[in-house]
């Protein structure tokens, strides 16, 4: 991978924006046809599997399939976008689910409880194929990877309004933030689903990582003010804090906030008045 991609390859702030409230972003048909031609074959043969911290160079030889699918020139910028250069390889899975599988994954965060609210892990998910609303897909409730939950806390949890059901052409791949509520669904259809995923973790500070020209668009502020069906009236604006946090981890603004409600709890004035 190239720690330093080009400039019109890297995500906008919209773009970041839009991750930080819905804890996904998603690039459809981004993957060329010849590779999805191959994809099946090699993840039916198995990816060799990667030790937890190896760099990207120890888990992806130069010349191997995953090599070629993350050195691509938009997903290579969503990377180093998300989670800088030179991340590395927390874990990557295949997973397949064979036609008119009758069961379901609960819904679940992956890992362990994590409290960071300044740094953060990105899952790749890559679909080679047509994915239709029968074959299942990747189930994910948007704006749900701020809460904080572990593992599979959510898993008795059958639908919540706003949820999500990845339908996407072939060759889209996927960018979740570590804490996002999802689940793979049964697969109905007559033909095996195959999705196959990668977990980085960083290794610089996440602060303007991406293309910033558009860092004081109004669009910035539209879409981390987005609010999801699920969320409650009062206990859902958390997760406009929660928000804030992050956007201001991300930018190195401590000053920046969403109506004010940050700042507000956020308040501990440090002068102390002489005594009397």
């Amino acid at each position: 991978m190239t720690d330093h991609p080009d400039v019109k390859h890297l995500l906008t702030s919209v773009q970041m924006a839009h991750f930080v409230s819905h804890g996904a972003l998603r690039m459809d048909g981004v993957v060329p046809a010849s590779l999805n031609e191959r994809a099946i074959a090699v993840f039916d043969e198995g990816v060799p599997r990667a030790y937890a911290g190896a760099t990207v160079d120890e888990a992806y030889p130069a010349g191997s399939f995953v090599r070629e699918l993350i050195d691509l020139p938009a997903v290579a910028g969503a990377i180093h976008s998300l989670v800088g250069p030179a991340p590395l390889v927390d874990h990557h899975a295949v997973h397949i689910r064979q036609a008119h599988n009758g069961s379901a994954q609960p819904l679940h965060a992956d890992a362990i409880i994590d409290t960071r609210d300044d740094a953060f892990d990105v899952q790749l998910m890559y679909y080679p194929q047509d994915v239709t609303l029968d074959m299942g897909g990747t189930l994910s409730v948007p704006g749900s990877h701020l809460r904080r939950i572990n593992e599979s806390d959510t898993g008795r949890y059958q639908n919540l309004r706003g949820q999500t059901r990845l339908v996407c052409p072939a060759g889209t791949v996927q960018f979740l933030h570590h804490g996002i509520w999802h689940g793979g669904r049964r697969n109905d259809s007559d033909i095996t689903r195959y999705m196959f995923k990668i977990r980085f973790n960083p290794t610089v500070r996440q602060r303007l990582l991406w293309n910033t020209e558009d860092l004081r668009d109004p669009a910035v502020g539209e879409e981390l003010r987005t609010r999801f069906p699920w969320y409650e009236n009062a206990s859902g604006r958390i997760e406009f804090v929660n928000r804030t946090r992050l956007w201001r981890a991300l930018t190195g603004d401590p000053a920046f906030d969403l109506d004010y409600w940050t700042t507000r709890v956020d308040n501990r004035p440090q002068r102390v008045l002489p005594t009397v």
